[in-house]
């Protein structure tokens, strides 16, 4: 249809919102269009360009590599019988001849991939059509009489194709549903997915600034003067803080969390304020203001969907969104899509921090209220234990440590009349605490990170993640009103400095994630499909535009493919799969497979059987393995929580387990205060008594390890080089070489050495003396 009668048409569309279309100079065969979006009901005039909108696009072809066929039974057909009664048995040598000679066909295979059978399919569907004709008993009498009459010459091999493609779609049913599977998977307008969003005109305000300069408190309090808002934050943490301030300013405010629901009211009755974690929100429940907090996640890999959903789908006359400037544009291009205004409010640091030009070096040179920052356990292990071999106190923060524990150890580093004025702790500091530091520095510049395919590699940290961390010192409510970053080693302060004078990239895409209705409709498509394939499957089949990207599903298919073997249904298969599950944790993966297991026997999951399950009560731990293990178990309280509030009658004793969930808490705060003692106590288990991959306790807490810009092109100098090379200190940190071996390995390498040079100097030798016996010829002659 050309451009003008498409205009036509449109023009005789009665639609709510007036809009023309202007053609843009753009590639051949491509219009791009620029639409002038003109509200009725309030004179907004927004004029925006979509990144890029094909007048003659595709959908882009599924991957067929996903798709498992179907097992059929081998029965003999209703009707098997009078085929062979109308004509005669079928000599299967002769069968295998003409079906080889319809495979070869090349018309055939075309007729097929027009019907969306490609080679692959294809040759998987005749390998299964081909078994069926010859192991079948009795085939179908109108198979059976296409097939004699071919073998007799009274018909051709191409009348074979009917027949095929009957079989290759029970083997693979998706090929009879595609265009319904194509509109389930169609992510292009989101929006729509929320319909009383729609229903309403909402204004957006962004409150737009650096780590510390008040744009959270200017949306919170709009949030406490309205009659109901909804804060929607990245952490449980930033939930639990927003919680007790609505409280304390006189503001009822209830919270919601994954594993946790508390109402003020005696009663249970909802308040008119809530504080939640993001995932939690409720896009149906009409609110006067909502706040998204850490808008710039809206690009996680993993959990960006959450951010979106809050953005397109909440129900609030106003919505505050707090976060990066990076992600102005995209905000605004996003809301385009809706037809809805942003009002941009930018912040200014309230308290300036500076980079300092000299690295730290040694543990000899920190001062009270310094904070060191590493990016694995092992290096807070080492470099807390070192502190206190130097007659200082610290305190300890990680991520998998419990809510209470981090709390308790930030209060401890914050109390001016605390001895503790060294803090060791990992990017979990960036969001959710407020801590008194004076001084980032940073112990490396290098973390493992997932990438866009799921992978963990080690990377350079973003200057976003750095501003993040740095942003940390110097806080406008601390005692400190000037922050200083630095960091550990002199190597990575140039680094650091060229990291953080870059600017953050911007945002461009934001994330989404196939819904359970979405999978259950695909299910109904696909019946005999594992959940995992499914998700697969869906995205595949899925259709974004410029805007949007599917957040991975790694983790959700791990735990998909760890279940699969246990009945359930679809729903509680898909709600156990959303569990938030750290799969490098066993005990925990374990234990969400007995849940699993349990849950499908129609059989509740008490608080006795809990407390067998996790040995409950538990010791003090005695060393950093058993502190491992409670924080696990911890974790597996968690899980159970969760699950409570999505099968309350499977899980019926939540108030029990929170009770020993505080109580596990407080164990944990207890061996995280005594963690050096711990640590002493598994150094035995260690290379040269000390902790494996740590440096030594001796050495002024530099190692051989990456660093920065050096991280990937460092080598060891001598091969496998010593406990403390960077090779081999990884490969013991992350748990693929035991320190026994190390040293097997070093005892060998040595012993090679020295066999290699052994004739290396016999070599040497004989050429040596040949070399003198010829110069004794030459003196004779």
């Amino acid at each position: 249809m050309s451009l003008n009668r498409c205009m036509l048409a449109l023009s005789r569309v009665t639609v709510q919102h007036r809009f023309t279309l202007r053609t843009v100079p753009a590639t051949t065969g491509v219009h791009k269009w620029t639409i002038p979006v003109q509200s009725e009901e309030n004179g907004l005039c927004g004029v925006f360009q979509r990144r890029s909108i094909s007048s003659g696009s595709s959908p882009r072809p599924p991957d067929t590599s996903l798709f498992v066929p179907v097992s059929l039974k081998t029965e003999m057909a209703e009707d098997g019988s009078v085929g062979l009664e109308l004509s005669q048995p079928l000599e299967k040598g002769e069968l295998l001849k003409v079906l080889n000679k319809f495979y070869k066909r090349k018309e055939m295979q075309k007729l097929a991939a027009d019907h969306g059978l490609d080679a692959r399919l294809f040759h998987q569907a005749f390998i299964s059509f081909r078994k069926h004709v010859l192991e079948t008993n009795a085939l179908s009498a109108d198979l059976h009489i296409v097939l004699h009459d071919i073998c007799c010459g009274a018909g051709h091999v191409d009348d074979i194709y009917p027949y095929f493609m009957r079989h290759a779609k029970q083997i693979f049913p998706m090929l009879d549903c595609m265009d319904d599977l194509r509109k389930i998977s169609d992510l292009r307008v989101p929006a729509n997915w929320y319909p009383e969003a729609r229903a309403i005109q909402r204004k957006l305000i962004f409150h737009a600034g650096p780590t510390n300069s008040g744009k959270t408190y200017h949306a919170i309090q709009r949030y406490l003067a309205a009659k109901s808002g909804v804060y929607c934050g990245p952490l449980k943490l930033l939930a639990h803080e927003i919680f007790e301030k609505s409280n304390d300013a006189g503001v009822p405010c209830d919270l919601v969390t994954g594993e946790e629901r508390t109402f003020v009211d005696p009663e249970g009755r909802q308040s008119g304020h809530v504080a939640c974690t993001i995932e939690m929100c409720s896009v149906t429940t009409p609110y006067e203001v909502a706040v998204i907090d850490e808008i710039q996640m809206i690009r996680d890999p993993a959990r960006g969907w959450a951010w979106t959903r809050a953005l397109l789908g909440l129900c609030a006359d106003e919505i505050h969104v707090c976060g990066e400037p990076a992600a102005i544009n995209f905000i605004k291009e996003l809301m385009y899509t809706t037809g809805e205004e942003v009002e941009v409010h930018n912040y200014e640091r309230l308290t300036p921090f500076s980079i300092l030009n000299h690295a730290v070096e040694s543990l000899d040179n920190l001062k009270p209220g310094d904070c060191i920052v590493c990016f694995s356990k092992n290096d807070i292990y080492s470099i807390s234990r070192q502190i206190e071999l130097k007659g200082q106190e610290c305190a300890v923060i990680y991520g998998s440590l419990p809510p209470g524990t981090k709390l308790a150890q930030a209060k401890k580093f914050n109390d001016p009349e605390d001895p503790c004025k060294i803090l060791v702790a990992t990017d979990a500091i960036g969001m959710g605490l407020n801590l008194s530091i004076k001084r980032i520095i940073f112990n490396s510049l290098v973390k493992p990170v997932v990438n866009e395919k799921g992978e963990k590699e080690m990377a350079t940290i973003s200057t976003s993640q750095a501003l993040q961390i740095a942003g940390r010192a110097g806080r406008f409510s601390s005692i400190f009103k000037e922050g200083e970053v630095t960091t550990m080693h002199r190597d990575d302060l140039p680094v650091l400095k060229e990291i953080l004078s870059r600017t953050v990239d911007p945002i461009e895409t934001a994330g989404l994630h196939p819904t359970a209705e979405q999978i259950e409709m695909f299910a109904y498509h696909l019946p005999d499909a594992s959940l995992a394939n499914l998700l697969d499957i869906f995205v595949s089949f899925s259709q974004v535009d410029g805007l949007y990207f599917v957040c991975n599903i790694d983790d959700f298919k791990f735990l998909a493919d760890m279940i699969q073997h246990i009945p359930l249904n679809l729903r509680a298969r898909y709600v156990f799969c959303t569990a938030p599950i750290n799969k490098k944790q066993p005990f925990l993966c374990t234990s969400f497979l007995k849940f699993a297991r349990q849950f499908s026997r129609d059989e509740p999951l008490t608080f006795d059987w809990v407390c067998r399950h996790v040995s409950w009560p538990l010791a003090m731990p005695k060393n950093i393995k058993d502190l491992v293990h409670l924080e696990a178990v911890h974790d597996v309280l968690d899980l159970y929580l969760w699950l409570s509030y999505r099968f309350m009658d499977m899980f019926p004793d939540a108030n029990l387990v929170r009770e020993v969930q505080k109580e596990l808490d407080t164990i944990i705060q207890e061996g995280v205060r005594s963690i050096t003692r711990l640590i002493r106590a598994s150094e035995p288990h260690a290379v040269g008594g000390t902790l494996p991959g740590s440096p030594n306790p001796q050495s002024r807490t530099t190692s051989s390890r990456p660093r920065g810009g050096k991280a990937l092109s460092q080598k060891s100098p001598s091969g496998f080089g010593g406990a403390d090379s960077s090779l081999s200190s990884k490969l013991v940190q992350d748990g693929l070489l035991t320190p026994q071996l190390l040293e097997q390995l070093q005892r060998e390498w040595a012993t090679k050495l020295s066999k290699d040079a052994a004739p290396a100097a016999k070599t040497s030798t004989g050429s040596k003396n040949q070399n003198n016996k010829t110069n004794m010829k030459k003196k004779k002659k």
